[in-house]
């Protein structure tokens, strides 16, 4: 009895709160954000191109694997054991011992990753199905599989299962209190709320605001070392997201580690849009934005040329930069380049392109608001593209599990969100992804310049990573196929973020290099050498080299103080 009441209890308060959570969102004011509606695959054809004599392989195929499945959990003894692929053996979410040790969860396991091999079987064996039709079927099958793992259900999860018993169902009713607060607030937490603050442990490296637009803010950073490098750093962050991923907590800060380098740095902090900025197209981030950057600085510093970095969107607006400047004969502005995954050819342009085509452009049209893109509607298709790791791992472990959130500075820079300017987003799609106008010589201008990227000459340094699932290496590597100057190009190891925020002191990954130079990205892979830890020392040597001159840290080269602009990190990087 004293069982039944507590379990009566639990279900009680779990109405309570799902109740008292509704009534919070009609009594809120002002009301609660909605959460923007998730990104939607494009639709499917109703009939696909069927061979029947693969259909009837498949078919023998699955139906063999499935008794061979039934006898491991009949007859375990006289069964052939399960083969696990080494993906499959490396997965996180079976890694528990429960998962094999008890039979029931280790057929439901084997079961669910068999139907999910055949399943995707299934999709490569389709023929005639147009290449990127068949690359949005795959990514929908694999999001189906995802959330359909049984790791992701309490009745079929042991693990929760055992911690509902142990706890009298406690987890279930944290969970929900977890869940309901991201309805609440329409995002999925992903970490400690409240453990990072700007300029308390996140973006801590001294400097000073030193110009404000309606675009951006120019934050120069103190130096660290008695003389500095004449030509000063440029870094042009993307506006999708935060500028401080690369001033994240002081031990893995590349801003931080640049100023230690003797350069002077600067950064482009970006605002994040709003109603004002309902007009803002790719013109206004390369002419007021980049562009000016590059002046304000030349001129503030008294140098002819800059150094500049450009990151992801940036890099690809970077590259637009350059080339305008190139039409101008205003190219030596700019001493050198560097990209940090950052594509000009987006005909191999990854795992976004399954959401470019004009169901999904339609879509993005009708969630503008006031000119503007909810930052959170790009956040949940960047957790799209990785839904194992960013979706349903929290699904698991902080809605089933209950477990505490933990403390994680490249998470809570995930989930700070920034708004987009509509029309910039829409063109960018459309010019870009979806028609790749960018590499096609004059078929984009900027302020009246036609764009042609074979007139960059500027000496690049292009860093891509190994696992890229954003900006794919093979995407990154066609920058080479469009500059003529001398360009240096770096494979690192890990992904979007990872395989650039990597800092020596961590020992971490590898990069590669061929000095024999390729004519593709497969020759370079073939060619090149590997070194272990990070490619940045590899970068500040390859920078040095072409500018090894030195200045006092004195004058200029200190930021000056300005109450109304105020310190790093500035104000536009905690604008919502």
């Amino acid at each position: 009895m004293e069982e039944l009441q507590h379990w009566t209890w639990v279900m009680g308060r779990a109405q309570q709160m799902i109740m008292e959570q509704g009534l919070d969102l009609k009594v809120t004011t002002p009301p609660m954000p909605p959460m923007p509606p998730m990104p939607q695959m494009p639709s499917m054809p109703t009939s696909l191109p069927v061979d029947p004599a693969a259909m009837i392989r498949a078919g023998a195929d699955f139906w063999a694997d499935s008794m061979n499945l039934w006898q491991r959990f009949l007859d375990p003894a006289k069964a052939a054991p399960f083969e696990e692929t080494p993906e499959q053996a490396r997965d996180k979410r079976f890694k528990a011992p429960q998962w094999r040790e008890q039979p029931l969860f280790d057929f439901i396991r084997q079961s669910y990753l068999t139907i999910a091999d055949h399943m995707l079987k299934g999709v490569e064996a389709i023929d005639g199905m147009p290449p990127k039709q068949k690359e949005q079927l795959r990514f929908k099958t694999q999001g189906f599989i995802d959330a359909m793992s049984p790791s992701n259900f309490a009745m079929t999860n042991p693990l929760v299962l055992e911690k509902t018993i142990a706890t009298k169902g406690e987890n279930l009713l944290k969970g929900l209190q977890h869940m309901l607060s991201d309805l609440g607030k329409g995002q999925m937490t992903q970490g400690a709320e409240g453990a990072f603050e700007l300029g308390r442990n996140l973006a801590m490296t001294p400097g000073k605001v030193v110009k404000r637009t309606p675009l951006y803010e120019l934050i120069q950073y103190s130096p660290a070392t008695e003389s500095v490098f004449k030509t000063p750093l440029i870094i042009f962050p993307p506006w999708i997201n935060r500028f401080y991923i690369l001033d994240l907590t002081p031990e893995k800060s590349f801003i931080r580690w640049a100023v230690e380098q003797g350069l002077t740095v600067f950064v482009v902090s970006w605002k994040s849009a709003d109603a004002t900025m309902a007009d803002v197209v790719w013109d206004d981030y390369v002419e007021q934005g980049q562009i000016d950057a590059i002046d304000t600085v030349r001129e503030l510093l008294d140098v002819e040329a800059v150094h500049t970095i450009g990151y992801c969107v940036a890099g690809t607006t970077l590259a637009a930069t350059l080339a305008v400047l190139a039409a101008r004969g205003e190219a030596a502005k700019v001493k050198s380049a560097t990209f940090f995954t950052a594509q000009v050819d987006f005909s191999e342009a990854g795992d976004l392109n399954v959401f470019v085509d004009d169901d999904q452009l339609a879509m993005i049209q009708s969630l503008t608001t006031d000119g503007f893109l909810d930052g959170r509607y790009m956040a949940a298709t960047f957790n799209l593209l990785r839904g194992r790791d960013l979706i349903w791992n929290y699904v698991t472990s902080n809605y089933l599990l209950g477990e505490d959130y933990m403390p994680f500075d490249l998470l809570h820079w995930n989930s700070d969100v920034t708004n987009l300017p509509a029309k910039w987003h829409a063109s960018y799609l459309t010019d870009l992804y979806r028609d790749n106008r960018l590499v096609q010589a004059g078929a984009l201008s900027i302020g009246g310049t036609p764009v042609d990227l074979t007139k960059v000459a500027t000496p690049s340094y292009v860093q891509a990573g190994r696992e890229d699932h954003i900006a794919p290496p093979k995407s990154v590597w066609k920058i080479t196929e469009q500059f003529t100057g001398p360009l240096r190009f770096v494979l690192a190891g890990s992904g979007h973020i990872a395989g650039v925020v990597n800092p020596p002191s961590a020992g971490k990954y590898q990069y590669w290099t061929n000095e024999a130079g390729a004519a593709s990205l497969d020759d370079f892979v073939a060619g090149a050498s590997e070194t272990k830890g990070s490619w940045w020392p590899d970068w500040s040597d390859w920078l040095e080299a072409l500018d090894d001159v030195r200045v006092k840290a004195i004058g200029t080269r200190k930021p000056k103080e300005n109450q109304e602009l105020g310190d790093a990190p500035g104000s536009y990087v905690a604008t919502r």
